[in-house]
């Protein structure tokens, strides 16, 4: 279970999201949907490790996120695929998903 923990995220001085939180459950599908600038893609590279929160903790399955490097993110089966952007354009999703995944 994923569950994220009224996170605060900011870029900088600039705060993006606030007291943010959310569980997905087993077999459960979550959906983000805002307009631009609504933090969705915030909330994603902090999910990743790629930001951190300034408040809050994020867990999966037990394990803090928040506490975490990208790389032991992907080693927990989590993958971060920008829409759009550095992706293998010749492949599928899923192949490009796996290309996330994979690690030394």
């Amino acid at each position: 279970m994923l569950k994220v923990n009224n996170i605060d995220v900011f870029y900088g001085d600039l705060q993006v999201l606030w007291d943010v939180s959310f569980e997905v459950r087993e077999a459960e599908i979550l959906v983000l949907i805002g307009a631009n600038g609504a933090g969705k893609s915030t909330a994603i590279k902090t999910l990743s490790s790629l930001l951190t929160p300034a408040k809050g903790t994020i867990e999966f399955d037990g394990v803090r996120l928040d506490q975490q490097e990208p790389h032991e993110i992907i080693q927990l089966g989590i993958v971060h695929v920008p829409e759009g952007r550095r992706l293998f354009a010749d492949m599928s999703v899923e192949e490009n998903l796996i290309m996330g995944s994979l690690y030394g």
